[in-house]
């Protein structure tokens, strides 16, 4: 199943340690993902869309 908000759409990202010598190695930065009932729904929501839905 793919690493995705189903409220916003946001994914993974893409980063790169750099070593001494200054050699690229990318990595995969995943978004922190929680499994919640919204409106009799089973989502897999960021925790970015979590607190923005406790302001509302």
């Amino acid at each position: 199943m793919a690493q995705k908000c189903d409220q916003c759409g946001r994914g993974a990202t893409k980063g790169a340690t750099r070593s001494h010598s200054n050699i690229k190695t990318l990595k995969r930065q995943k978004i922190n993902l929680q499994n919640r009932t919204v409106d009799g729904k089973k989502l897999k929501i960021c925790t970015r869309c979590l607190k923005t839905q406790k302001k509302k």
